[in-house]
């Protein structure tokens, strides 16, 4: 992918809108630290920076309770510049895109709007780049436009799963959302096996099963994969050469029901794969055990992530590309 850098676009003394990741829990700044280069470059360049991004799902309408304000002193923190909230400075934080309906319907309107307040569009949010909204996709046609450091890195590494990878490729597939048995379609064409566990196989239907797709038992409450399922997935991921690890087997915050989390997620950074791990939960896994340095690299996205191997694009980076 051709996809214009920050680097080679002239930001010195202009105004600049990040449209960042901002969708995150209390305590939870992963995302947030994705922003740290691109921010830090910007200011280097005496350029002036509006962040905007949205959390939660207001529905079009304003929640205090999912408001932004709070993550101006937590942006602050991290890039180490004064950030205020909705008041004009060199780094500005706007409030909650989704606050407005015209976001999420991908409103020209609503685009025109949020192109007024600057001269130049960063995509820094690959974990919203699979959502055709007003600020992923239609700012990038009102504005001269770049990829943010972070996000060309996640592209740079999510394309080693199928530009020359180390064969063969695993995709293991979890979680409960049914959104993801689509995919399953067609991700299963670019790779070598898909194992699915979580809630997936009770969604799974017959066109989807081949020798490629090797689908998990569940334990009779549904919770969790059976011991026979964890060693047969701790087989096959001992012979993987390229691993990508998408969503959590089971309920893992339940004390019961966190054995095929932890089994898995020990096998796949014991191995000496190319390993990728993306998603929320996923994260969340990944730093309550302590495996982070165990990969080579994590996805801030989950759906976009898995999105992206499917079909090689997302909707955002088509409109970067333009």
């Amino acid at each position: 992918m051709n996809l214009p850098s920050l680097s080679s676009v002239n930001v010195f003394g202009k105004k600049v809108i990040v449209r960042a990741d901002l969708d995150i829990s209390e305590g939870d700044n992963f995302r947030l630290k994705s922003l740290i280069e691109t921010v830090r470059y910007l200011t280097e360049k005496q350029a002036r920076i509006v962040i905007i991004g949205h959390k939660g799902r207001p529905g079009g309408v304003v929640d205090e309770s999912l408001s932004l304000k709070p993550l101006a002193t937590e942006i602050c923190d991290l890039i180490g510049f004064p950030v205020s909230f909705e008041s004009e400075s060199q780094i500005t934080l706007r409030e909650n895109l989704r606050f407005n309906p015209g976001e999420e319907s991908n409103s020209d309107e609503f685009a025109r709007q949020l192109a007024g307040s600057g001269d130049i569009y960063v995509n820094e949010a690959f974990a919203n780049s699979h959502r055709a909204h007003a600020s992923m996709v239609g700012l990038p046609k009102l504005l001269h436009h770049a990829a943010g450091f972070h996000l060309l890195k996640e592209i740079e590494n999510l394309s080693r799963v199928f530009e020359n990878p180390e064969k063969p490729v695993f995709v293991i597939v979890s979680g409960i959302k049914k959104d993801k048995i689509e995919m399953i379609g067609a991700i299963k064409t670019r790779v070598d096996k898909v194992l699915v566990a979580g809630r997936l196989p009770e969604y799974l239907g017959e066109d989807y099963l081949d020798e490629k797709v090797i689908v998990g038992k569940l334990n009779p409450d549904k919770e969790d994969i059976t011991i026979q399922t964890i060693e047969l997935f701790e087989k096959e991921i001992a012979a993987a050469g390229t691993i990508v690890l998408a969503g959590v087997p089971g309920k893992y915050e339940d004390e019961g029901h966190k054995l095929g989390t932890e089994r898995i997620f020990k096998a796949v950074s014991e191995s000496s794969a190319f390993k990728i791990v993306g998603g929320g939960d996923s994260l969340a896994v990944v730093s309550t055990l302590g495996l982070s340095e165990k990969f080579d690299w994590i996805s801030v996205g989950g759906g976009a992530m898995f999105e992206f191997l499917a079909k090689g694009t997302l909707p955002a980076i088509e409109a970067l590309l333009q």
